[in-house]
């Protein structure tokens, strides 16, 4: 009985130990990767708006060509839905919506994940004109994961999970945009 008690105890002690972590553990993430694109801001911000077109680029796109798609709205404008299926868990399934569009210059998303987690993250593109045939575009993602799931943080990367895959998708845009 006295092993049981010392399994118990131990056992809460390290309960009630990862929750007190948890309190001091930070619980806001953010990653943002950038790209030089030889093109004009116009001509940039005109493919980035249209929510369809990061089929073309995004590397979660590419990872399932079989993914179910479905929208709603109207692509390119305030309130228009992007949402996916797949069986592959990398992908899972949810949606991502147009929240806000500032022309030439910013596009904002709101992502609902579903599976094979729930939850909501935030997104957005930038794009700033270097010169009149230069534009600097920015690709970003925020989210925040609350007491006590953000004691997970502690085991997770964004920069190396989603860093790469940010990358990958903007040096794909920058080629589909330079031999326009």
């Amino acid at each position: 009985m006295k092993i049981i008690k010392g399994i118990l105890f131990f056992v809460v002690g390290i309960v009630a130990l990862a929750l007190i972590v948890a309190i001091f553990v930070k619980k806001d993430y953010a990653l943002e990767r950038e790209v030089v694109i030889n093109q004009p801001v116009e001509k940039v911000f005109d493919y980035i708006k249209y929510l369809k077109n990061q089929d073309n680029f995004s590397t979660w796109a590419s990872m399932d060509p079989e993914m179910k798609k479905e929208f709603r709205g109207t692509d390119g404008e305030v309130g228009f839905v992007s949402a996916w299926e797949s069986q592959d868990k990398n992908v899972g399934k949810g949606e991502q919506e147009i929240t806000a569009i500032k022309e030439n210059e910013r596009i904002d998303y709101e992502l609902r994940f579903i599976e094979p987690f729930e939850t909501t993250d935030f997104a957005y593109m930038t794009t700033t004109a270097v010169n009149d045939s230069v534009t600097n575009v920015k690709w970003g993602f925020t989210g925040r994961m609350e007491y006590p799931m953000n004691l997970m943080m502690l085991f997770m990367n964004f920069e190396e999970m989603l860093g790469a895959d940010f990358e990958n998708g903007l040096s794909k845009l920058k080629t589909i945009l330079e031999e326009q």
